[in-house]
């Protein structure tokens, strides 16, 4: 390898370090969970806020791809300390899938406190749309909007504040 060859890897490596160092604070985020059925209750969507915001969309969204490739092959990454396939095909399915979208988005955050918490909210709510759709298929449409979206509600708008205040400190400093 020439030197100007090492020069040009070094970004794509620090960028997949930045990736799995980012896949495995979701990972954690994701063992602080409150055991609810058929959709836990964790901290993994302010994991994906913040990766989002902080890291940009390209790096949000490649340490939840990787997170949930970590996840599909077999390493207990998920709520609970659950792995495989299965889960990805499970009643949260939707939800994981869509945290992609939701670091997508809130990698648009940008700068200014009212497009800031437009961005996350919308982030936020990214991840419900997936999930409730996809939760409809095990439980039906109606008790999925109950136990996929109404009973997160008010977690949903503290992670969300707790991401705008980390980001909006964050940014000050």
């Amino acid at each position: 390898m020439t030197a100007i060859q090492g020069l040009a890897a070094r970004p794509a490596l620090r960028f997949l370090a930045s990736a799995l160092l980012g896949s495995a604070v979701l990972a954690a985020s994701a063992q602080v969970s409150l055991p609810m059925w058929p959709v836990p209750a964790t901290l993994q969507t302010l994991a994906v806020l913040l990766l989002g915001a902080l890291g940009g969309s390209r790096l949000g969204a490649a340490s939840v791809i990787l997170y949930l490739a970590e996840g599909a092959m077999g390493l207990p990454v998920f709520a609970a300390g659950t792995a495989g396939p299965a889960v990805l095909m499970g009643p949260t399915a939707g939800f994981l899938l869509g945290f992609v979208a939701s670091a997508l988005i809130a990698g648009r955050a940008g700068e200014g406190a009212p497009r800031q918490a437009l961005v996350l909210t919308a982030a936020h709510l990214a991840v419900f749309v997936p999930g409730v759709l996809w939760l409809s298929g095990y439980v039906g449409i109606e008790r999925a909007l109950m136990t996929g979206f109404v009973l997160f509600v008010p977690g949903t708008a503290v992670k969300t504040a707790l991401a705008f205040a980390t980001l909006r400190a964050l940014r000050r400093g």
